[in-house]
């Protein structure tokens, strides 16, 4: 089975997503929402927040994440630096889970595991200034319902995610698919290989010209065997 009926997700845009829980939880992922140059105007507010993921502190992930936390008070899952930056904009640190790759928390029946990601994560500070975020890492999530998911967050392919497949069984895996600041189709494509996914859900494209990777390259790339979903911002899966 691809995808399930009881767990939802909404592509805000970019790397931005809104996942409705088994259980009806709001869960907001790398949240880039207003400001998304792609986000459609009715995602775009963001009115209830359970928990929100944060797998790295580029602006594009980050960039609105006091903002909705501030307005929805959600338990946040995100690595140590990123936590205590967090908490340093006056957060409530009760509501942070500051953790490491490796380390999975559960998060009333919503369990997230930190992973491996190949990417950078300086954090755009209020004066401009780029400060220390940790390492970026990926998620896997599974559901009240076990239903389990890989998001990879910002990444090259790295020969480990076939021990993520190992470890953690998944049948589907969001992957950055744009290319220039992320692997693009081809390297994407390995990555399919790594983790033995039948269905892709690509991300990370399409935002600005520069991110020329798109879903039909990927799926020819990958042949039958995957199915590699085509979406557009607002979609639905």
């Amino acid at each position: 089975m691809a995808l399930n009926a009881d767990v939802s997700f909404t592509w805000i845009g970019h790397g931005t997503w809104k996942a409705r829980s088994a259980k009806g939880k709001e869960v907001l992922i790398d949240p880039w929402v207003m400001g998304n140059p792609v986000a459609p105007e009715p995602l775009k507010t963001v009115d209830r927040c359970d928990l929100m993921l944060i797998s790295h502190g580029h602006f594009d992930h980050i960039h609105d994440a006091l903002e909705i936390a501030r307005r929805t008070k959600p338990m946040i899952v995100c690595n140590h630096e990123i936590g205590t930056w967090l908490g340093s904009k006056g957060l409530d640190g009760e509501r942070i889970i500051a953790t490491n790759k490796g380390g999975a928390v559960d998060v009333d029946g919503i369990t997230v595991l930190l992973v491996r990601a190949e990417h950078t994560c300086g954090i755009t500070d209020d004066n401009g200034a780029i400060v220390y975020g940790g390492e970026a890492c990926g998620f896997v999530i599974q559901f009240e319902n076990g239903f389990t998911v890989y998001f990879a967050g910002d990444t090259d392919v790295f020969g480990d995610m076939a021990l993520i497949a190992e470890l953690s069984k998944f049948d589907v895996a969001f992957l950055p698919i744009g290319g220039f600041y992320t692997m693009g189709p081809d390297r994407a494509a390995k990555a399919a290989q790594l983790l033995g996914v039948k269905t892709v859900v690509p991300m990370h494209f399409g935002t600005f010209p520069i991110l020329a990777g798109n879903p039909s390259q990927l799926q020819e790339l990958v042949g039958g065997n995957v199915k590699v979903l085509d979406i557009k911002p607002g979609d639905s899966v």
